[in-house]
């Protein structure tokens, strides 16, 4: 079979796709080689072998890239093992290539090959908009071919990547935050879902997308639009599917209980929340041990569900799983990692809240040397963790101690324009303006500074707040 001019819709300039190109064309012109001269190569090759008959020397033309098809799809497979994202982007793109050439442009197996792409795009590379541009080029292709297939397998087939394109595109709109094309899409996938079913006679196999990915999707979705309890049937429906599949100690239900936890705090329904976390803590503790990174983020997810819930009874809680995720981000992160200081943080900002100002303090001073490892000495997270500081002081009338700290962080700022002025040749006015002038701030995420009085002092402080 002759092959079909290459073309596929791509985003401009990209990179992947150039990488790749190149092999179109070799294999476009292997493909139209005469007989005679891929004989002529294969003897030269072989020169040896004396006794060749005529139908080794009549060699398909087409087997070599059949091969090279074969090769990739299983180097795809191993590539995503290893997790080498971009490697496996670039052999789904040889794959669309070859199979233009096997296929032909306009065959169902050409647009699975686009499809998988688009998929690709979407989970290796998170790509939202290179998935819709392959995704919308595949599925015009699949629509005009659906229903005039020559048998009901390849039929089966193509509602199956019809799933994964739906999914896709679904996906993608999702990434950029449109819900109701989103929700639309996904939804599109789920009857298509139902559709494939019914011709199976109840059982799916050998596609990419489950369907407890379209409950997630469309919970997710659903959300996007503010339909809360509709996003909350969609994964209660998705950890029904997860428990009924691989049981109720399964590590996939975490990530699932985090998720469903969070839309219960939206209903405040925060003791709701706090049951489906408590599970996913337990199912995090025998399948990770209590030191280890997935305990750590469940248990500061815990602890805040805790305190947003307000009950005083709950306050012992809130404490013990802070201090738990401390523990396991510093045992298996360390304590100069952003997880583990960014922990310390909203515990010590929940210390303030109810009173516990010298364990706060004390908490900031411990985690100060690991910031300036971490940032750098003059940072903003440097001069706020040195401005808390200061703010609990001054309450216990620590002036001095107070004012130290304040007078720390203008050095350090000094400092750090002395050092970048001699270096990089850059204006002394530049550096960490928002210290010296509220005008002159960079971007609305500094800080402001200004003026709150002391309840019972003549002396005022400086106080931070957000622009």
């Amino acid at each position: 079979m002759p092959a079909s001019p290459i073309y596929i819709p791509t985003v401009t300039n990209d990179t992947d796709w150039n990488f790749c190109f190149h092999l179109s064309q070799q294999n476009k012109n292997s493909a139209h080689q005469r007989p005679d001269e891929l004989c002529f190569t294969y003897e030269s090759r072989e020169s040896e072998e004396e006794s060749r008959t005529e139908e080794e020397e009549n060699i398909d033309c087409m087997s070599l890239p059949k091969e090279k098809l074969a090769q990739s799809q299983k180097k795809i497979v191993q590539l995503i093992k290893e997790k080498m994202n971009i490697q496996a982007n670039k052999e789904l793109i040889r794959c669309v290539i070859l199979s233009r050439i096997v296929f032909g442009q306009e065959h169902w197996k050409c647009a699975e090959a686009l499809a998988n792409l688009a998929y690709g795009y979407l989970t290796l590379r998170g790509f939202p908009a290179q998935a819709k541009k392959h995704a919308e080029s595949a599925k015009n292709k699949l629509l005009a071919l659906k229903g005039n297939m020559a048998s009901d397998e390849e039929e089966r087939e193509i509602l199956g990547v019809m799933i994964l394109l739906y999914y896709t595109l679904g996906m993608a709109w999702l990434l950029q935050k449109r819900g109701k094309e989103a929700y639309f899409y996904l939804q599109k996938a789920d009857r298509t879902m139902k559709e494939l079913t019914e011709l199976n006679k109840g059982y799916v196999y050998n596609i990419q997308v489950t369907e407890k990915d379209l409950e997630i999707g469309l919970g997710r979705a659903s959300l996007a639009i503010h339909r809360l309890n509709l996003a909350l049937s969609h994964f209660e429906k998705a950890i029904d599917d997860v428990i009924a599949a691989k049981g109720v100690d399964t590590s996939d239900l975490i990530s699932l209980y985090e998720e469903i936890a969070q839309m219960e705090q939206l209903r405040r329904n925060h003791g709701q929340a706090i049951q489906y976390l408590k599970q996913a803590y337990s199912i995090c503790v025998s399948s990770f041990t209590e030191n280890s990174p997935q305990t750590g983020e469940v248990s500061a997810l815990l602890a805040k569900a805790y305190a947003m819930s307000g009950e005083p009874q709950h306050r012992d809680a809130v404490e013990i799983y802070f201090v738990k995720s401390i523990s396991a981000y510093k045992a298996t992160l360390g304590p100069e990692d952003c997880e583990t200081l960014a922990t310390i943080e909203e515990f010590c900002k929940w210390l303030v809240q109810n009173g516990n100002k010298q364990g706060a303090y004390r908490l900031l001073k411990a985690s100060l040397k690991s910031y300036i490892i971490n940032y750098g000495v003059c940072n903003e997270k440097v001069a706020e963790t040195l401005y808390n500081m200061s703010r609990i002081c001054f309450p216990k009338g620590e002036i001095r101690k107070a004012i130290q700290m304040l007078r720390k962080q203008i050095h350090q700022a000094r400092e750090e324009e002395e050092k970048m002025t001699l270096e990089n040749s850059v204006s002394p006015s530049y550096i960490q303006p928002y210290l010296f002038d509220p005008h002159l701030r960079p971007n609305k995420n500094l800080y402001r500074w200004k003026r709150e009085a002391i309840p019972g002092r003549r002396i005022s402080m400086l106080k931070v707040s957000r622009t």
